[in-house]
């Protein structure tokens, strides 16, 4: 399975290793090196690196690249699972995920590699279990083992981890019983010239808050289920009454956690919340271009659209940007030729522009295409595939837990060709 994990940073410095099974040398990360270096982005990178050897298969996040060495063939997204689940332990852990929270607790992030993989293969990745294994650390845990040179680790086996709830400890207890979940959606969609969607999708998930005592069994139910085709769920989660009700039945973890992840596709499904009416012209012969944009919002149901910003990365003949905006602000860095226009909340009654012109190079000729806008939105209280909770109800226990249900959709790769 996994025989080694290696840190590396935007730098290109591997500042952490932890190995399993043998100790595999640095010198096979170079193999990955080569293929960053010819990614044209961070992020291009690709995910299964094929050696003489091994295979090398990475997830960024944080800026970080988490490289994982195998010698034999396994499914690569398992692989890839565990590792965005190690990001998850960390930064459950740590609060951030980053190069200087993974070195202030280095102690406590070998514990955890060495409790979440055995021999290679994952064990415990589940982060109630972890927590009764490995305690998180506090200014005064840190103090105490320093002076003490005990650590983290406890001394006890997790209640829950040889029960058939393993994710759930047992004799869990809270004077305020809540149970809180979030749905959110990220809208992926490229938008031609004339306004048409080329492409559009949803990736959504639904995030749970749950404290509540005892050992309760909860079923959450949907309004339009039929949505929900291409779903990843939580282990939780009892499948076969899934597939034939299409209700969630649980018993939850302890805490905060992921209750599902889904995706939809078909692009009859997705509304596009926001339409953007633009004119940018590039005359030949003229030092001078034109740049108009506006934006508004539709099939919002009312909903504000809020946290608006929207960039463009301009041509290279582009000099300098004189232009006017009618709400928000605007930068244009006139070494990277990127165009910012911070927007913040749309009024639909007085819909923000950004208007006037452009300089460029005398004499340069006209660019051969005209800049992509890239649009970053929220909005609260809205699910922008309809998705809508039912009800939620609660078994095995006899209090009445506090309920809450929050919607928010965000723009992901939200791209408009001009």
């Amino acid at each position: 399975m996994i025989h080694s994990l290696f840190l590396v940073n935007s730098s290109g410095d591997i500042f952490l290793e932890k190995h399993w099974k043998s100790v595999v040398s640095r010198s096979v990360c170079d193999y990955f090196f080569e293929a960053q270096e010819r990614a044209s982005e961070p992020e291009n990178v690709p995910p299964v690196i094929p050696t003489p050897h091994h295979y090398l298969i990475s997830v960024l996040r944080h800026r970080i690249y988490f490289v994982a060495v195998i010698q034999s063939e396994v499914p690569p997204l398992f692989v890839i699972e565990f590792l965005h689940r190690v990001v998850d332990t960390f930064q459950d852990y740590f609060g951030l995920c980053t190069e200087a929270a993974i070195k202030d607790n280095v102690v406590v992030v070998y514990e955890l590699l060495e409790e979440m993989l055995d021999n290679g293969f994952p064990l415990a990745t589940e982060s109630n279990i972890l927590k009764e294994l490995i305690k998180p650390p506090t200014i005064l845990r840190t103090v105490v083992n320093t002076i003490t040179g005990s650590t983290n680790v406890g001394e006890q086996l997790p209640t829950g981890q040889l029960s058939v709830v393993p994710w759930r400890r047992t004799g869990v207890k809270y004077t305020n019983n809540e149970a809180y979940f979030d749905v959110v959606e990220e809208i992926d969609a490229i938008i031609d010239k004339s306004g048409s969607t080329i492409t559009a999708e949803i990736q959504g998930v639904i995030d749970a808050c749950v404290k509540l005592t005892g050992m309760p069994d909860l079923t959450l139910s949907f309004m339009n289920p039929r949505l929900l085709d291409d779903v990843s769920f939580h282990p939780c989660v009892r499948f076969k009454r899934w597939e034939a009700e299409r209700i969630l039945s649980f018993i939850p973890p302890d805490g905060n956690f992921r209750l599902l992840s889904y995706h939809v596709s078909s692009q009859n499904l997705v509304a596009i919340p926001v339409y953007v009416k633009h004119n940018i012209t590039f005359r030949e012969g003229s030092s001078q271009g034109r740049f108009e944009l506006t934006l508004g919002p539709k099939q919002t149901m009312g909903k504000a659209v809020e946290s608006v910003l929207v960039s463009s990365q301009l041509p290279r003949g582009v000099l300098n940007a004189n232009l006017n905006a009618s709400q928000g602000t605007y930068t244009f860095d006139p070494v990277t030729k990127l165009l910012t226009w911070d927007v913040g909340k749309i009024n639909p009654q007085k819909l923000p522009s950004l208007k006037g012109s452009m300089s460029l190079q005398a004499g340069a000729s006209k660019p051969d295409e005209n800049p992509t806008i890239i649009i970053q939105f929220k909005i609260q209280q809205m699910a922008i595939s309809g998705l809508k909770v039912n009800r939620l109800d609660m078994y095995g226990e006899k209090y009445k837990p506090f309920k809450g249900i929050k919607y928010m959709t965000k723009a992901g790769k939200f791209q408009v060709r001009t």
